[in-house]
């Protein structure tokens, strides 16, 4: 059997659905066996040979003025746990610890009701208001200023959603202004005067969010949208030419206007903004009837929709005749069905969204950190929704902060792939999933770092019995030895991680291969996500 790379492979499969997709084993040159084919799964690695440039801003977080993100999460003053800054330095140390490159800010829904100057100033002055979008009530005592401190603290750079919503493109320049001028204009000097000498440099920007949602703040069509993203576009540029810019696509793959919607809103603004957003939780209900297999292979769904935006994006360009290419940004994306409720009762801080995640939910975002690394030729930010309490990887309590178990897969990436995005050859056995057709048993994705001379290689098996064999045949040299060998695995797919019992899934080690050679074998477990990272020089 001829594996194929991903060009061949995109430009012989069409977008008319998953199962097309799955039976030809999606993304990133994996190909798969037949069903009855009983041959082990194989992949052809050659680091000489990469697809794209690794942008780490893929693996990037978000925050927002909602339930206790924020409030509880981040800052909180009363905490013991808490600097004189009132940021907690536990929650600090997690965020450091996993380097986290980028982090979106202040929303999400609430950024279309919010107004940027309440949260700026004197703390004592600023005032006390109902957040619209999620019924709570906002004390404006974090604001645009602490969120830049915290960054600075957290080690990551800031990714500032505008209000476009109630807000207006003016606003949106001023905010620009704000952040980033150096003084001398109303509201540079107006940061001065709180403080804030140097500007903050905010290169990366959001022109609101879901704004196709009828749920958003001030929704409208796609061409009003998109008309007044271009402006809002143009009035930041005015301020900052260097800003790189975001507009709303579909906020998920769901919505009646899907595709049409992005369409619409670049021909309104492609020359005047730098990419695209897409967004996407994923559930094992509505989805999957909670099977588990299918459940597991939902990920495929996440490689689809980023290239049918993609193929949008490009149908614009071609009619605009430009050669100008967009990026896109998955500046939403995480595993959310249980807790969906999000009326916060007009209280400060109420416990909201706080899912609880299991182990089959880390195996799947694991598969999405592999479907995000092999489109990283055109995902230039992706935002894991969200980092602290509110679906989030990192839950606290008053005295200490709990690695649910979706961090794992998500820390892995942080801190092992960087450099080049290896274009791999991947032959995998199938098994079949309704709707979805046939669907790979081993989901591979790989990067390869020249100045570390390392290779990583993730691997999810969706084998719920049995372990997997992955042959691995190395083109371009040789590794001598295995770095990092680890999985997350365990008999019950639905075990979660409590603040009694921290460690019930966790990263577990495994054993390395017993031969290193051009053609090596490694064995994965039944139901895992594992990492392997090689020193090939």
């Amino acid at each position: 059997m001829t594996a194929m790379n991903r060009r061949d492979f995109l430009s012989r499969t069409s977008a008319a659905g998953v199962a097309s997709i799955a039976g030809s084993a999606l993304s990133g040159g994996n190909r798969a066996l037949g069903a009855t084919d009983p041959a082990e799964a194989r992949v052809l690695i050659d680091p000489a040979h990469p697809w794209a440039t690794l942008d780490r801003n893929v693996f990037g977080s978000f925050l927002e003025h909602l339930g206790r993100a924020i409030y509880e999460g981040i800052y909180d003053p009363g905490s013991p746990e808490a600097g004189p800054d009132g940021f907690r330095k536990d929650v600090l140390g997690e965020i450091q610890g996993l380097s986290v490159p980028i982090i979106r800010y202040p929303g999400g829904n609430f950024v279309s009701g919010y107004n940027w100057l309440d949260g700026v100033g004197p703390k004592k002055d600023r005032p006390t208001v109902l957040d619209r979008a999620w019924n709570t009530i906002e004390t404006n005592q974090f604001g645009t200023d602490e969120f830049m401190a915290w960054c600075k603290k957290a080690q990551t750079t800031p990714l500032m959603a505008v209000n476009l919503g109630a807000g207006t493109a003016k606003k949106a320049g001023d905010l620009v202004e704000y952040c980033n001028l150096a003084k001398g204009t109303k509201w540079s000097d107006l940061r001065r005067k709180y403080g804030r000498e140097e500007p903050y440099g905010v290169k990366h920007w959001c022109l609101g969010n879901e704004m196709d949602g009828p749920w958003q703040i001030g929704h409208s069509t796609a061409i009003e949208y998109g008309l007044n993203a271009a402006d809002a576009a143009r009035q930041m540029r005015s301020v900052d030419p260097s800003l790189f810019l975001i507009v709303c696509g579909s906020s998920n793959p769901f919505m009646p206007t899907y595709l049409q919607w992005d369409r619409e809103v670049l021909e309104q603004c492609y020359q005047v903004v730098d990419a695209i957003s897409l967004h996407r939780y994923f559930n094992n209900t509505t989805e999957t009837d909670g099977d588990s297999r299918h459940y597991l292979a939902l990920n495929l769904t996440m490689d689809r929709q980023i290239e049918e935006v993609a193929a949008v994006c490009d149908m614009v360009r071609g009619r605009l005749r430009t050669n100008k290419q967009l990026h896109l940004s998955f500046d939403e994306w995480n595993v959310w069905y249980r807790t969906r409720g999000g009326n916060g009762q007009k209280q400060m801080a109420p416990h909201l969204l706080e899912e609880v995640y299991n182990l089959e939910d880390a195996l799947l975002v694991g598969g999405c950190v592999n479907t995000l690394l092999r489109h990283s030729d055109r995902v230039r930010i992706a935002c894991l929704a969200q980092l602290v309490n509110v679906i989030a990887p990192l839950m606290t309590n008053r005295k200490s902060v709990l690695r649910q178990t979706i961090y794992y897969p998500y820390a892995w990436a942080l801190k092992h792939c960087r450099g080049k995005v290896v274009n791999l050859y991947v032959e995998s056995p199938t098994y079949e999933v309704e709707g979805m057709g046939q669907v790979p048993l081993l989901d591979v994705a790989a990067t390869s770092d020249a100045e570390s001379n390392e290779t990583t290689v993730l691997v999810l098996n969706r084998d719920l019995d049995k372990s997997q064999q992955l042959e691995i045949t190395w083109r371009g040299g040789v590794p001598k030895r295995v770095k990092v060998s680890q999985t997350i695995t365990g008999p019950d797919l639905k075990a979660s991680n409590t603040f009694a019992d921290p460690n019930k899934v966790a990263s577990e080690r495994l054993d390395a291969p017993n031969t290193l050679g051009a053609r090596m074998t490694i064995e994965v477990p039944a139901k895992s996500y594992s990492v392997f990272v090689f020193e090939t020089a």
